[in-house]
């Protein structure tokens, strides 16, 4: 082996020149000791003695630099593989790094990983094996903290005009809030949440985590049940900059008709199926099966009485076909042979249909819903 004529400033042998070395080639600070001193002094990985990590009790996040993070996790060991493989440094010098982490479940919070590294160092292939403890921290978001107290900055409020809306329509609702919670937590947003969802008498309100949000829900019920909102402030309290914070409530109003409801318009053609409110209220003439639409003044509100509701029928046999205009059924209470209008969605090889009976007689409703 070549000699280099430097000597190592801690043991005093004369030093390789090395494969590559050249005599103009100037050595960086690590290289100024032989290999055998150089290895005695090596770590090729750098770990720390313990690594906390803070999860929420209640959603599962992980906190992280200074925000709470969602990562998903079903428990909280791939969460410590990722901490440690984030925490752990390798030696700039090392090549061909190789490496495999191996948890060890202490008890509900500890883990200890075990990790076992190899590499290429000077040439000389090194191995290094380190065990680093894991400690859960179980916590309380700030997120989660709001919900549990409370925390909300706007109230929907879902009635409707001259009935109180159905479960199906306040169901609906609901519903809608969660989802557009989903969508915004879907893009990062940690201060989307219900708070509260309170059935009352004359509807449901949902308290939900910011004006943003109470607004999006407003308009997606509006423009999927119809009917309308408005919407009014109230001062609660100043932030530290002097600034006013405001709840608002989102009041909406649902039409005064409902999809699946039978209504009788009064107008000489008999009553109607409801079959859309959005806009103009829209429906099916249950004596003709003609498409009804109420006119511009009235919108969704027409001048009607109620007779009853789709979910309301009683299947009853189809007894004959009289004419293009009428059929006989059995009356579902008397079990009586009765002659009733034929709308031209009535099936004439079916054995069975739906029937409404009401106040004014009897009618065939569509068997498409």
């Amino acid at each position: 082996m070549s000699r280099s004529g430097e000597f190592c400033p801690k043991c005093g042998d004369e030093m390789g020149a090395g494969p590559e070395a050249r005599p103009d080639e100037q050595r960086e600070s690590d290289h100024t000791l032989c290999d055998a001193c150089y290895f005695e002094e090596f770590d090729l990985v750098d770990a720390p003695d313990r690594i906390d990590v803070r999860v929420c009790a209640q959603c599962g996040a992980v906190h992280r630099g200074n925000r709470w993070v969602d990562v998903g996790a079903e428990d909280y060991t791939d969460v410590a593989i990722e901490e440690v493989s984030e925490a752990l440094g390798i030696h700039v010098d090392a090549e061909s790094i190789a490496w495999q982490v191996v948890p060890e479940q202490l008890d509900q919070n500890n883990i200890r990983m075990h990790a076992e590294f190899s590499g290429v160092i000077r040439g000389t292939p090194v191995t290094e094996e380190v065990a680093v403890p894991v400690k859960i921290a179980r916590q309380t978001c700030t997120r989660c903290g709001k919900i549990a107290g409370g925390s909300y900055a706007s109230t929907v409020q879902v009635r409707a005009d001259e009935r109180r809306p159905t479960d199906a329509e306040t169901d609906r609702a609901t519903a809608i809030a969660h989802e557009v919670v989903d969508e915004m937590e879907a893009t990062g947003d940690r201060e989307a949440f219900v708070t509260e969802v309170t059935e009352r008498p004359e509807g449901v309100d949902v308290k939900v985590s910011t004006n943003k949000i109470g607004m999006k829900v407003a308009r997606r019920i509006v423009d999927e049940l119809g009917g309308s909102y408005s919407d009014s402030e109230t001062l609660v309290t100043e932030d530290e900059d002097g600034n006013g914070v405001y709840r608002v409530t989102f009041a909406i109003r649902l039409p005064r008709y409902s999809h699946g409801e039978i209504i009788d318009p009064e107008d000489g053609d008999g009553p109607v199926l409801v079959r859309s409110v959005q806009g103009n209220l829209k429906g099916t003439r249950l004596a003709t099966g003609d498409a009804y639409e109420a006119n511009y003044q009235d919108g969704d509100a027409p001048d009607a009485r109620r007779l009853g509701w789709r979910e309301d029928a009683d299947r009853t046999a189809l007894v004959s076909i009289d004419d293009e205009h009428a059929v006989q059924v059995l009356d579902p209470e008397t079990y009586e042979s009765v002659t009733v209008p034929r709308p031209d969605y009535l099936d004439p090889d079916a054995s069975e249909v739906p029937v409404l009976k009401h106040r004014d007689g009897l009618h065939v409703l569509p068997a498409d819903e």
